[in-house]
């Protein structure tokens, strides 16, 4: 992930070990009959997309363990997991891959029956 930091300069974004960095996918501002939720009341959304990911974790050999995640995946977290960073005026939790619970893959309706 590239950030400016300053003006003139530049630098890139890049997780550590088995970290991942996710910015959160807004929730609906309404609820189902309508009522508009203001934000002080609004949970925040567990869901998001995978902005960067680290190399991964050694193992005892010292080898790299890949991440099952990719880019631009959308995952499902914990509600306490991670630490909340502010990146280029952008809002990303950074969490370790084993604080995400699920990998969200959206398939056509007519192969989901």
């Amino acid at each position: 992930m590239r950030v400016q930091p300053e003006r003139g300069l530049s630098m890139t974004f890049r997780p550590l070990h088995d970290r991942v960095a996710v910015r959160r996918l807004e929730g609906d501002a309404t609820s189902k009959g309508g009522i508009i939720i203001p934000d002080t009341v609004k949970e925040k959304p567990q869901e998001g997309e995978v902005v960067a990911v680290g190399p991964g974790a050694r193992d005892e050999r010292g080898e790299r363990i890949p991440l099952d995640v990719r880019v631009g995946d959308v995952v499902l977290f914990g509600k306490w997991s991670g630490t909340e960073v502010r990146i280029d005026h952008v809002d990303l939790l950074i969490m370790k891959e084993g604080d995400l619970i699920a990998v969200l893959d959206k398939v056509p309706l007519a192969q989901a029956a």
